[in-house]
Parts: C-alpha cells; structure tokens; sequence
C-alpha cells in the first residue's frame, strides 16, 4: 500500500487547510487510517482515525473540534479538514494505513500501522 499525503502549506493563526492522504492500492476500503503529526525532538503523536467503513472516527484531544476527517472511498482518499490553525499545530503530518481495527486511544500507536506516507509540512504562523 503505497500512501500519499499533501496539502500542507503556510496559513496565518485561525486558517484553514485541507491535507489529503491518497491510496494506490485497489483494496483501499479494508484499510483504517490514521493521522499523525511529529514536531522534531517531539514523538509522533496520533491525532484523529477512520475505520475503513468510515463507520467510527477518533481524534485527540488538540485536534477534537477543529479537525475533521473523512474519506472517499471513490477517490480512495482520506481528508484531514483542519480549521482555526494554531501556531502549535506546526508540524510535519503523516497518515497511515493498517489492516487492524483499533478501538479507542490503540489508533495513536504509531507502531501498530503497517504502512506510511511521506509527509506533508503545516507550518502555521502567529
């Protein structure tokens, strides 16, 4: 499973950005995906899930709010709409891929997701 994230860029404090993370595989709704984000010197942190039915979301508790994910299964595609951006929200993001259902807080483990895209810089200024 090969997995594209972009969308990222410069957004002023209380901007919007939408990131995608863009599937190649034909078998993209058995997979569940997860967000991640990682400052340097910082751990990945886990910041929202979808369940490859779409049928549950999770987020964190920084993203709960302001964040949104959501999928198309057509596109196979998965959308990170992030809004009211805070300075410390600046980081490189990443999105995942995992045949493993997770429940609860398991979905921010970033050793539990197979596969990984390249990530995407949001860099939000104050």
């Amino acid at each position: 499973v090969q997995l594209q994230a972009s969308g990222g860029g410069l957004v002023q404090a209380g901007g919007s950005l939408r990131l995608s993370c863009a599937a190649s595989t034909p078998t993209f709704d058995r997979y569940n995906i997860g967000w991640f984000r990682e400052i340097p010197g910082k751990e990945r942190e886990g910041i929202s899930y979808i369940r490859s039915d779409g049928g549950v979301t999770y987020y964190s508790a920084s993203a709960r709010g302001r964040f949104t994910i959501s999928k198309d299964s057509a596109k196979k595609t998965v959308y990170l709409q992030m809004n009211d951006l805070k300075p410390e929200d600046t980081a490189t993001y990443y999105c995942a891929a995992s045949d493993r259902t997770f429940y609860g807080a398991d979905y921010q483990e970033p050793h539990h997701y197979e596969y990984w895209g390249r990530g995407t810089q949001v860099t939000v200024s104050s």
